[in-house]
């Protein structure tokens, strides 16, 4: 049961037939697993039951992962299915001491219980998504971008993650018992959080300036994009093609659109590419890699608009450059005693530098264009970083990926959702331009109003309003972004552990 429900619960982030989030089907999935928790009879029991759920979920999660390893990667395929289910394994430990420690310490009443279990869960989250640079794909919240998250604005990702687990629980505790006191009460709280639901939806920004703007698809072969007689030849000539015809205001091109470093490029092709851009009313984003073998390299986003000075020679000179922060384990950097791993993978990797966090935004018509690159948006901690000064605050968020490595899979409707869940936490519309998909517009409630088909090569061509200050709020930043931009997740990580504190303390006096 605690598999089936595990990948019921890695089935919510995408459904198999539609590829939409499914929020009940995470409820249902956590409040079996909830239900198995109450029944248990030790904290050893309860840890092999999480293990196992967790182990299922993350599994079905990011099973994509075989296809990066094993298709493009070179990795005999037994291997790469040892890793992965490794990886789910010791990822799943949070979650097992978590369910472990609820049961040893599980308060008598069942309204506290579940405040308990929200908050045990909460904290198992967080661990898997910050500990060890973090990896939190597939966190409860993403099954619900079209229904809880509403309250993401307030108190983030991982705030919903936690008010998921409580109706989770409660929603157990009155399917058991219905006409007593546990049962009027969760039916209580689920009564309030769809009142709540329905309730007119405070903004607290107001509609900024438009911006007519261009995503580009390329959608190159990803085991031919580092190829220089195919790959690097194709995007070379494809992105300069389409850079020097779009016709709006921002163009913006993928990660590692241009493929190689500025000074391998052929004589000539950056001065050309850029020259669109240096005069007019045009602007540009496109994602190359940056660097030499003395000072490192970084994977970065150029942005190029009028009256840029000329470019240093070896060098894309420009008003802006974004270098990508968050570097993906053993893709971007390889951790301390694992290249004997990544030796075995005939994959293009490199230890890349890493970019400050609440790097300056690119300043354009009005608008401030606050990059992330591949999945940085995961990160909502971080991205908050550039709320510290609401004057200076995103009006837009750009995420320029690539993820072709994981083939024609849910993969690109999970991350599509990620953005979605960053755009309603900061109440900004997010754009995105990618290799292979999902290339698409989102507005600032997270609906997607213009998309590419995902593996096609294609132009996107739309509007987006960037959000300012509202007449209530003349800063226009939402309650999360205000504290997470000053705290991080402290204030979570604070009441999580206070939660649990209370719990062991009132274990320790009734025994």
């Amino acid at each position: 049961m605690s598999l089936t429900a595990g990948l019921a619960h890695a089935a919510s982030m995408g459904a198999p037939w539609d590829a939409q989030p499914v929020g009940w089907l995470q409820l249902l999935a956590l409040g079996i697993l909830a239900w198995q928790l109450d029944q248990c009879s030790s904290p050893r029991q309860a840890a092999w039951l999480g293990w196992l759920f967790t182990t299922a979920w993350l599994c079905g999660t990011f099973w994509w992962l075989y296809i990066s390893m094993h298709t493009y990667g070179g990795l005999n395929a037994v291997l790469t299915a040892m890793a992965i289910f490794g990886l789910a394994a010791v990822l799943a430990l949070y979650y097992a001491a978590a369910c472990a420690v609820f049961v040893a310490v599980k308060p008598v009443h069942q309204a506290w219980a579940a405040i308990n279990f929200a908050a045990f869960w909460m904290l198992a989250e967080m661990a898997r998504s910050v500990l060890f640079t973090g990896f939190g794909w597939g966190a409860a919240a993403y099954a619900h971008v079209d229904g809880l998250a509403i309250f993401a604005k307030y108190a983030g990702a991982y705030g919903v993650c936690a008010l998921a687990a409580l109706l989770a629980y409660a929603g157990m505790v009155w399917l058991r018992r219905p006409f007593v006191l546990h049962g009027i009460w969760a039916v209580g709280l689920f009564a309030t959080v769809a009142a709540l639901a329905i309730f007119p939806k405070h903004e607290f920004s107001s509609p900024g300036q438009n911006l007519d703007v261009v995503l580009l698809q390329g959608n190159i072969a990803q085991d031919e994009k580092f190829q220089p007689g195919s790959g690097i030849k194709d995007a070379l000539f494809w992105y300069r093609q389409q850079l020097g015809s779009a016709k709006a205001s921002l163009i913006v091109a993928p990660e590692t659109a241009i493929p190689i470093l500025p000074q391998q490029l052929p004589e000539g092709y950056w001065d050309d590419l850029v020259k669109p851009f240096a005069r007019g009313n045009q602007a540009l984003l496109v994602g190359i890699p940056l660097g030499s073998y003395t000072e490192g390299y970084t994977n970065s986003a150029i942005g190029i608009k009028p009256d840029a000075a000329p470019a240093p020679e070896a060098t894309p000179g420009s008003v802006y450059r974004y270098d990508k922060h968050h570097l993906v384990p053993f893709g971007e950097f390889i951790p301390p005693f694992f290249k004997w791993f990544t030796q075995m993978m005939n994959i293009p990797l490199g230890d890349f530098n890493r970019g400050a966090i609440g790097q300056p935004s690119f300043e354009w018509q009005g608008q401030r264009l606050a990059p992330n690159i591949c999945y940085e948006d995961l990160f909502g901690e971080e991205l908050g970083a550039r709320f510290l000064d609401p004057e200076k605050a995103p009006t837009i968020f750009v995420n320029i990926s690539n993820i072709g490595w994981f083939g024609n899979t849910i993969a690109i409707d999970q991350h599509l959702n990620i953005s979605r869940m960053r755009a309603l936490e900061f109440e900004r519309p997010f754009i995105r331009a990618t290799n292979t998909g999902a290339t698409v517009i989102i507005d600032h409630t997270g609906r997607v109003t213009h998309s590419l088909p995902r593996h096609t090569r294609g132009i996107l061509t739309g509007q987006v309003q960037g959000r300012t200050g509202a007449a209530d709020n003349r800063y226009g930043i939402t309650p999360f972004a205000w504290w997470v931009a000053r705290f991080g997740l402290w204030p979570l990580w604070i009441s999580g552990l206070g939660i649990v504190l209370l719990a062991a303390v009132g274990r320790f006096k009734r025994a």
